[in-house]
């Protein structure tokens, strides 16, 4: 599993159009074989970070996910929300490998 994770700088007057471009990717990363582990948007005072989380099987899924990009009409549509609104004004993307609980690793003897 391949997990990513974008770390928004946000414009926080557009907090709204940024929930709304975030609720159409969620639904796009699950039609299309990812989990979404969901947005973090800012709580508490003035704010200009957000965070997105989501998941693929494998790197080659991802890349599969990413080709509909600038193609898929639904994508499209959620990136035009980005875009007119201006409510992100930069982001980066890493890849990282989730250690979750009950993992156990390689040759490792689970104790009871």
């Amino acid at each position: 599993m391949i997990t990513c994770v974008v770390d928004y700088t946000i414009d926080p007057a557009e907090i709204e159009a940024f929930e709304r471009f975030g609720r159409c990717w969620m639904e796009l990363v699950g039609r299309h074989g990812g989990i979404h582990h969901g947005y973090f948007l800012p709580a508490e005072g003035a704010s200009d970070r957000a965070l997105a989380l989501f998941s693929f099987p494998s790197l080659a899924a991802y890349e599969q996910y990413r080709d509909l990009f600038g193609v898929d009409p639904d994508f499209v549509a959620a990136d035009r929300i980005r875009d007119e609104s201006g409510c992100v004004v930069r982001y980066e993307r890493t890849f990282m490998r989730p250690l979750l609980p009950g993992d156990i690793p390689p040759g490792a003897v689970p104790r009871d």
